[in-house]
């Protein structure tokens, strides 16, 4: 049946995941653009780069090749455990610094996927989790700065922020807790159309910038600079790349199994290897850093539809719209309360996942209740203040400096010292993360 889909069922399957992944894709540039100084033009263009590239990198992993590609039916977009460190990174050395750690840790990424399974064995739950959760914990910040909005402002801290944030807040909740299938599946999105229609009717909607955005423009690769390459910036956003592997090894497991296909360690380091060429895509033309996404698993089970056409023809519309302005410059219409009052769950969502991974965890051993709490409390204390590191060298101090990369060297260094590597049975590791995705059988990845 699937295969005699016809072009318009076809087309309707391919926009509902489009709609399941849109509210998380466009999220992201109206976090990031406006915390690394760019205006708000720069921040719809941005958008619309955004869905270009999510639609060009899914179809690497979806189509595939001989060395690449895990040939599934999955869509890709930007990882939110990026966020912090993108944000971080361009405060600290500017825009282009961001991209050149997004293509050298695509690099990277591609040749770590060789040896996966080497790899797993020094990021068990322990480590991932406490990495999850010191960045999940780090973006809560942001959202609530969308909501309190900037100080010497009329607006800062007012009643209507904090109505706006609350409506759209309580919009996700009752949708979840009301709603089934698809319709709870985009309550994000249909949030945020919420909160901006009760903003509008309050006179807080400028539509000005649609009517001035044109239809059509053309794609501009290294359109903000020239990367730029750091040591610290690298550094953070490997370490991102590779939790991204870990956590997309379990969701390729997930999806495997809704469309009964058995996957081999080959299978799994061409998937690898495509999230790394995603990445490269990513930095080179300026959007983001790309990683597999879980909720459109979700999406194929619900509707029972596998072949990857359906993704494909998602690929395409995304594609499309990333080449029209205007669908980029409605989405900067979005009062900043009313996207913190959607980014607060989104964002607590990251750093609950990484509190169920550590809920796997045996903390009747006194050594992971140590690992956790030194390296979630550097990297938490360090964000706060940043400055505890400020009369270290420079070259040191660049690397210190991030919370994110701070907590995550202390997890990995703590887990050898006190774990070491002997106990950590890797086909147990990547049963822990298929386990995130509903998975029952055992798969070796060698």
């Amino acid at each position: 049946m699937e295969n005699k889909l016809g072009f318009w069922r076809l087309g309707t399957l391919g926009f509902q995941h489009v709609l399941a992944m849109y509210a998380g894709a466009v999220v992201v540039p109206l976090l990031v653009g406006p915390s690394i100084g760019m205006t708000q033009d720069q921040v719809a263009y941005l958008i619309s780069i955004d869905l270009l590239t999510c639609g060009v990198a899914s179809l690497f992993q979806v189509i595939g090749g001989k060395y690449f590609g895990v040939k599934l039916p999955i869509l890709m977009g930007c990882a939110f455990q990026a966020v912090g460190p993108m944000i971080a990174i361009g405060k600290m050395q500017g825009i282009t610094s961001v991209y050149g750690a997004i293509i050298a840790a695509g690099l990277i990424v591609m040749i770590l996927a060789q040896f996966m399974n080497k790899i797993l064995k020094f990021f068990p739950p322990v480590v991932t989790g406490s990495v999850v959760t010191i960045i999940g914990a780090s973006l809560i910040g942001a959202a609530m700065g969308n909501i309190v909005g900037q100080p010497n402002t009329p607006s800062f801290a007012s009643v209507t922020n904090l109505f706006l944030a609350s409506v759209t807040l309580f919009s996700i909740v009752i949708m979840n807790r009301f709603f089934r299938g698809y319709l709870k599946s985009i309550s994000v999105l249909l949030s945020l159309v919420i909160g901006t229609g009760v903003a509008s009717i309050m006179g807080l909607v400028d539509f000005s910038v649609v009517g001035k955005a044109s239809w059509f423009h053309m794609v501009e690769p290294l359109r903000f600079g020239m990367p730029t390459f750091h040591a610290s910036a690298i550094i953070s956003m490997v370490l991102v790349g590779i939790v991204s592997m870990i956590e997309s090894t379990g969701v390729f497991f997930a999806l495997a199994d809704v469309c009964e296909k058995k996957l081999d360690g080959d299978d799994i380091k061409r998937g690898l290897r495509a999230e790394g060429i995603a990445q490269v895509i990513g930095g080179i033309f300026q959007a983001f850093p790309y990683t597999t996404y879980s909720q459109n698993v979700g999406l194929v089970a619900l509707t029972g539809v596998k072949t990857r056409k359906v993704v494909i023809a998602a690929c395409l519309i995304i594609m499309a719209l990333g080449l029209l302005p205007k669908v980029a410059a409605l989405t900067t219409i979005i009062p900043n309360p009313v996207l913190g009052g959607a980014m607060l769950p989104m964002f607590g969502m990251v750093m609950a996942s990484g509190v169920r991974q550590l809920s796997r965890v045996n903390f009747q051993r006194v050594e992971n209740m140590l690992i956790v709490a030194t390296s979630v409390g550097l990297g938490l204390g360090v964000s706060i203040s940043p400055d505890v590191f400020s009369h270290l060298p420079e070259s040191i101090r660049l690397i210190m400096e991030s919370g994110i990369v701070t907590g995550s060297i202390a997890a990995i260094l703590l887990n050898l010292l006190l774990n070491g590597t002997n106990n950590q049975n890797v086909n147990e590791t990547i049963e822990v993360y298929k386990s995130e995705h509903a998975i029952e059988h055992t798969v070796k990845v060698s």
